[in-house]
């Protein structure tokens, strides 16, 4: 569904590269917000450039964290102190998990690369009782509801580059520079097969062409 007019759009990207924001960045806090305040170990999957593992590292004694690029996992490692609690590593999530328990896992805008039941399944299995998965994730619009909200988030997008950039011309953040693909499952889609496999999940249409799924295990 077309809303905006291909010289619009033109004038939008232009802008938006001009004042680039890190759309996943912005829901960080948020999924701190789910987490209890310590844990033991924490599992980040599709890390980028390390920016949530660092914060994850402020409750955890110990966070593992991969990418299939091995670029921008150099540059993660590269970025985080040595004395935080963190290990990178390059891995495709789509065959395997870093083996072990965790009491947190997190995926932010990752999900959407891998094989979706298969990596729930796998997510689930590798928590540890009362552990927490937390998942930002990206879907294809197809109702009335997913471009009501891409409508909202085109001025809203411009609004917070231009904030967040406070007025002035920025490059692109590091996060921003991971390799992306289009998502091919709608919302509706995740959902009927989200409660497939975690049953009690909490999911929910978000902002900035997100969505998240909150899952504790029992």
């Amino acid at each position: 569904m077309k809303i905006l007019s291909p010289r619009v759009l033109r004038a939008l990207e232009r802008f938006n590269a001009a004042y680039p924001w890190d759309h996943n960045a912005h829901y960080h806090r948020w999924i701190l917000r789910q987490l209890p305040r310590r844990f033991n170990c924490a599992l980040e999957v599709g890390s980028g450039s390390g920016d949530l593992a660092r914060l994850l590292a402020g409750r955890a004694a110990a966070v593992k964290a991969v990418d299939s690029d091995p670029v921008i996992t150099a540059e993660a490692q590269r970025l985080t102190p040595a004395a935080l609690p963190v290990t990178f590593g390059v891995a495709d999530a789509a065959v395997e998990l870093p083996e072990g328990s965790y009491d947190v896992i997190t995926c932010v805008a990752t999900i959407h690369h891998l094989p979706f039941a298969h990596a729930l399944t796998c997510f689930r299995r590798q928590l540890t009782p009362g552990g927490t998965l937390v998942i930002v994730g990206l879907s294809r619009a197809k109702s009335p509801v997913d471009y009501l909200l891409g409508a909202v988030a085109v001025p809203a997008n411009a609004a917070m580059g231009w904030l967040k950039n406070r007025g002035r011309p920025s490059p692109r953040p590091v996060s921003m520079t991971a390799r992306t693909r289009p998502a091919d499952m709608t919302f509706d889609d995740i959902v009927r097969e989200t409660r497939n496999v975690l049953p009690g999940a909490r999911l929910r249409r978000r902002l900035f062409w997100r969505y998240t799924l909150v899952w504790n295990q029992p």
